[in-house]
């Protein structure tokens, strides 16, 4: 007689499977495949992670929508291939030069600002981020029903990453062009602009972030991610009164961070 593997062997926690396959699928054997992955580019799916960047600005729900069909095929909702995080930080890498060169700055400092938005900005706030959410996703969104079932802390980080992409290209490229003629003016109209961007792109943040966590079909109430709009759009209305200027306070910290 073949050997079959019972139905029942397959517990409901995250899908788990049973004993023979549980090791493979433990968070630690999926982290150190990821992991491995990064250093075989060939292995990687470019195609498929730039398509991702796209829709991430024109219709963030598909890519949500194929985080489900990898939990029903791969039996995990975070990412198994690196190719996203390695053309992010491309992106990253690219667009701080190019902040670097509009802020007017010296090989070196362009340096230390590189290694600042790497690490700090991206990687240590991405990771505080991850893990708080997490924390609170699996504290207080996951039904009394379903606690079998958690979120995995890889697909926190994945969901921070996705939302952090389109606020770094509106806040490290488009933001770009018009920082010197027209954000840094004492004008109206130049913190009018650089604030409007700082909202659309700390907005599309949130909202991705949203997305993220509804996609999960075993959390509860996560339109309360979507609160945060309010305190932005207020913050937002106080500094066009008060006249702060988001942008030349960022700059201003960059050039200080990098003395």
């Amino acid at each position: 007689m073949l050997p079959t593997t019972s139905v029942n062997s397959r517990s409901q926690g995250n899908g788990a499977l049973s004993p023979r396959d549980a090791a493979r699928h433990t968070a630690g054997a999926k982290r150190y495949k990821y992991l491995r992955r990064l250093f075989h580019f060939r292995q990687m799916d470019f195609e498929f992670a730039v398509w991702q960047m796209l829709y991430l600005f024109t219709s963030p729900q598909r890519v949500y929508r194929n985080f489900h069909y990898r939990k029903q095929t791969k039996d995990q909702w975070a990412r198994d291939d690196p190719a996203f995080l390695v053309l992010l930080s491309i992106w990253l890498c690219v667009s701080t030069v190019g902040f670097g060169f509009v802020l007017d700055m010296g090989f070196f400092e362009t340096i230390k600002l590189l290694l600042w938005v790497v690490f700090i900005d991206c990687v240590g706030v991405g990771l505080l981020i991850a893990t708080l959410m997490w924390f609170i996703s699996n504290k207080y969104l996951v039904k009394q029903q379903n606690r079998d079932y958690d979120v995995e802390w890889g697909y926190a980080f994945d969901v921070h990453l996705n939302a952090f992409y389109p606020l770094l290209v509106i806040l490290h490229f488009i933001q770009l062009f018009f920082i010197n003629y027209v954000i840094i003016s004492d004008s109206v109209i130049g913190y009018f602009v650089g604030n409007t961007l700082w909202l659309i792109a700390i907005g599309y943040y949130i909202y991705v972030t949203f997305l993220g966590y509804s996609a999960l079909p075993f959390l509860k109430n996560t339109a309360v991610l979507l609160y945060p709009f309010a305190l932005l759009i207020l913050l937002y209305l106080i500094s066009l009164a008060c006249g702060w200027n988001f942008t030349k306070m960022l700059c201003s910290f960059y050039k200080y961070r990098v003395k």
